[in-house]
């Protein structure tokens, strides 16, 4: 017969942590929210460290070059999806690296011929009201003009009438050339009293806008993650078919960091593409393997030369694959072990490699949970997909605005190669869906909500008697709550207002 586990495996839901003494020197002002990301031996520093311990999903729907980007300045990091061209994807790692803070890649554009009706598509879809105007509609196209909100009206003038008809033309605008420092380009704007800078190539081909809004961003953004060189740092998404040629490419685009996207991490499969990374391309190329739920997974991957590991399987809120193959943990159970493995590893070895908790996350304060449990940091794919930045339409529904949201296991994303058991018919298709095509709630800008989410940690682990995410893990105490109790810490026996009224 199978072997039986009779533990009960456990989600973050199950769990409240214990207050502990909360000193005067606990302020959230004062709580050190740094992560290691890769493996480091006792005495060194890692390659890379997080600002915060947060890094998206590979996924379509979550992580493109707008949301690396995004997560770079709060300090996180983005792993853009592999499922797509190598040359697509290198682009996106390129667009991170090259860019300069203050100077904004058009995310909105459209042609001369195109109409109002498409504007206001495009406006619905982006949310970005500055739309930029190029002869291909694209965000490198020979630039032609630009549209804001005071350049037509929506409900008297007439859905047919040409982008060209309303538009500022280029010849009635101030712009730039690129290779202008940012100051210079702010002082642009400031003396000129503009919103929008454009900065056009020698070929008046768009490059970047500069915005008034923007001015002095970078004092927003204490915690910023970036390379000696001063450049955003992202990570890149890959597989075990593939990584042959796309790795190198990667690498030569400048990606700092890998992981394989896979479902199942204890593979041989997966040994063999860290094994041929390290051994070909160079033990300098940091990758990451997974997913794993227990100690055999995790020591697996490590043996094979991982810098991190990820631990989850069927837990993402997109995900199906406990219900379709029967397979997975419980992310808490997993999470608690695979802790505990890497622990006696490092006693061991001296050697320490993170953990990347991904899945089952519902509540803000489950991620307290999972670095309490020993998570290094957190990989989140609904959380960020709400977001302005994440590359998904953004739509009205019944009412409310949502975004789209779909799973790389869904039939929409296609990425067969995460699912991939190698075998050899080559048919490059899903057998079946592990994931769900959905919706999330629209949430506004990345920034202001990742600001609330990290205070509630901060408060917490302030609660907990801690100053630092390493703390947290060796002091904080944990409690398993009864379904009766998680009732009682919500609202209850009382007549909830509602907040519009």
């Amino acid at each position: 017969m199978a072997i039986i586990i009779n533990e009960v495996s456990r989600t973050f839901n199950e769990y409240l942590i214990i207050p502990g003494l909360t000193r005067k020197q606990h302020t959230p002002d004062k709580v050190n929210m740094q992560a290691p990301m890769v493996r480091f031996k006792k005495g060194e520093d890692p390659a890379i460290t997080l600002n915060i311990p947060f890094v998206s999903s590979i996924m379509q729907s979550v992580s493109d070059s707008g949301m690396a980007k995004a997560l770079a300045k709060e300090g996180g990091v983005s792993f853009i999806f592999g499922s797509q061209s190598i040359k697509d994807q290198c682009r996106m790692v390129r667009q991170v690296k090259n860019y300069k803070a203050g100077f904004v890649e058009s995310r909105a554009n459209i042609t001369p011929e195109s109409t109002l009706k498409d504007v206001i598509a495009l406006k619905q879809k982006t949310g970005f009201s500055t739309i930029g105007v190029t002869e291909d509609g694209t965000a490198t196209g020979v630039f032609c003009g630009l549209i804001t909100g005071r350049d037509y009206r929506e409900n008297r003038d007439s859905l047919d009438k040409k982008v060209k008809d309303f538009m500022t033309p280029i010849n009635d605008l101030i712009y730039a050339k690129n290779g202008i420092t940012l100051t210079e380009a702010n002082d642009i704007v400031w003396d000129h009293k503009l919103n929008t800078l454009p900065i056009l190539d020698e070929n008046q081909r768009l490059v970047y806008f500069v915005f008034r809004k923007d001015y002095d961003s970078h004092k927003l953004n204490p915690n910023e993650l970036s390379d000696v060189n001063k450049r955003l740092v992202v990570g890149a998404g890959i597989n075990s078919r593939d990584y042959a040629e796309r790795v190198p490419a990667l690498v030569e685009a400048g990606v700092d960091v890998l992981c394989i996207d896979s479902s199942d991490g204890h593979s041989e499969w997966q040994k063999g593409t860290i094994e041929y990374v390290k051994r070909e391309i160079g033990k300098h190329v940091l990758v990451g393997g997974g997913n794993v739920v227990d100690k055999e997974g995790f020591l697996y991957l490590v043996e094979a030369g991982a810098d991190f590991v990820k631990v989850g399987v069927g837990g993402g809120s997109i995900c199906i694959t406990r219900e379709q193959k029967g397979i997975g943990r419980g992310q808490a159970t997993a999470l608690i072990e695979v802790a505990e493995a890497r622990d006696a590893y490092f006693k061991a070895t001296g050697e320490y490699i993170p953990i990347c908790s991904d899945g089952g996350i519902v509540q803000d304060y489950h991620m307290t949970l999972a670095l309490a449990m020993g998570a290094d940091f957190l990989m989140m794919g609904r959380y960020f997909a709400r977001f302005d930045e994440s590359p998904t339409r953004k739509l009205l529904i019944g009412g409310n605005y949502v975004k789209e949201y779909w799973g790389e296991g869904s039939n929409r994303a296609r990425n067969w190669q995460r699912y991939d058991m190698g075998e050899n018919d080559n048919s490059n298709s899903l057998k079946f869906e592990e994931g769900v095509d959905s919706y999330v709630p629209y949430a506004g800008k990345l920034k202001d909500n990742i600001d609330v989410t990290l205070g509630k940690i901060k408060s917490t682990m302030c609660s907990c008697g801690v100053s630092s995410l390493k703390q947290l893990q060796s002091e904080a105490k944990l409690t398993l709550v009864s379904s009766t109790s998680i009732i009682e810490g919500g609202a209850h026996d009382v007549m909830v207002k509602d907040a519009k009224n």
